[in-house]
């Protein structure tokens, strides 16, 4: 098949969402599928690049404020139409509903070209980092829920990586017209495993090797509540020895390392930035708990690569998260911005006895198991092929 997939977001752009589209198209590509992706340039001029085993088409792109590194492009119509109608793509799948995405979707139902779409995100992804548009939320929040539903609707089919996603999209969303079916982002599981800590990173990032280490991986960002964290292992610090390791980079992390030196911690708390992709599946090895406070997940890929290297889950009872943390099984939930409640589940998790802890771990990997990328791809393509088999009786 010739599969066009339309990313607004994407690598090397560090989000779930990118990550997500990159590990769809290269496991296509892997299967024998023409693929080309349609995404922001990092430039700001168009270009057309290959990514090992497919190409991107990258189109003009202004930098987006209120993330770093982000880039967006806002009128991409007419390169957008150029690049379908030279790949005559037989397939289009459409990871978000911005610039591209609405463009990618206008051109591609004028043409008659079977359309999938991937809900990925909650209006609290984006709201969270408008402060100033704090007592405009609820509106601005039902302005954007009522676009997404005229969205979705325009495409033939329409996925999201969770059960939990489609009960929120459905309680929030009427009156939707097309299938919706949940389908795992997937992880590579190949990658993420359990295994021996690196001595090496303990000494690259400067991390004790007498201690555990209370472990986040993602954006420092307004939405993921990272404040939460922060609070919750200073309280943990005042029972137990234990270090804090955050892995990413955004805005946030200015005030989180301020947060930190206020609380008194800072000389337990190590701030990464953007690791390589060599050394992040090493990290999660060094970690001995998983810390999730963010709300806004419809997955969270960097929870399932925590869980397939065998790490117990703390994470809030929000968004889809419920869904990879079992409570009591691999790990504990607690209530939206509770750091009281989230440092009492990050100490019982530590001091479990050495028969629970193992249980935990062997939970985390069963579930993992689950999103294996492969069982991904074998969705998606049979999604396609039902599509096409449908506009072929048509």
């Amino acid at each position: 098949m010739k599969i066009l997939i339309a990313a607004d977001l994407y690598w090397p752009t560090l989000n779930g969402v990118a990550t997500a589209s990159r590990n769809l198209a290269k496991g296509l590509a892997a299967r024998g599928h023409e693929v080309v992706v349609i995404a922001p340039s990092q430039v700001g001029k168009k270009h057309r690049e290959r990514d090992g085993n497919y190409l991107i088409e990258r189109t003009t792109s202004l930098p987006f404020p209120f993330y770093q590194n982000f880039r967006i492009s806002l009128t991409p119509q007419r390169e957008i139409k150029k690049i379908i109608s030279k790949f005559n793509p037989d397939i289009i799948h459409i990871e978000m509903v911005m610039g591209i995405g609405r463009s990618t979707m206008q051109a591609g139902s004028k043409l008659g070209i079977p359309i999938v779409s991937t809900n990925h995100a909650m209006p609290e992804n984006l709201l969270d980092n408008f402060r100033m548009l704090a007592p405009l939320a609820r509106p601005f929040n039902a302005l954007l829920e009522g676009y997404g539903a005229r969205f979705h609707n325009n495409s033939n089919y329409v996925t999201t990586p969770t059960q939990s996603a489609i009960d929120i999209f459905n309680h929030k969303v009427k009156n939707m017209e097309v299938p919706i079916e949940a389908v795992s982002n997937g992880i590579d599981l190949s990658v993420f495993t359990p295994g021996e800590k690196s001595q090496k990173l303990y000494a690259k990032y400067r991390l004790p090797t007498d201690r555990p280490i209370l472990l986040y991986v993602g954006r420092l960002d307004a939405e993921k509540h990272l404040p939460v964290l922060v609070q919750a292992a200073a309280k943990v610090m005042q029972r137990v020895d234990v270090h804090l390791l955050v892995v990413g980079q955004g805005n946030e992390r200015g005030r989180l390392a301020e947060l930190a030196r206020g609380l008194g911690i800072e000389q337990h708390v190590t701030f990464t930035g953007k690791v390589s992709n060599e050394d992040l599946p090493q990290i999660y090895r060094i970690g001995t708990v998983f810390c999730m406070p963010s709300p806004a997940e419809l997955q969270s890929i960097v929870t399932l690569e925590a869980m397939a290297t065998g790490l117990p889950v703390v994470a809030v009872n929000a968004g889809a998260l419920g869904e990879l943390c079992h409570d009591g099984k691999n790990g504990y939930l607690f209530k939206y911005d509770d750091d009281v409640m989230m440092a009492a589940a990050i100490i019982k998790t530590i001091n479990n006895p050495q028969d629970v802890a193992k249980n935990m771990s062997a939970k985390s990997l069963a579930i993992a198991k689950t999103h294996d990328i492969n069982y991904t791809l074998d969705r998606f393509e049979a999604i396609y092929k039902k599509l096409l088999a449908n506009k072929q009786v048509s």
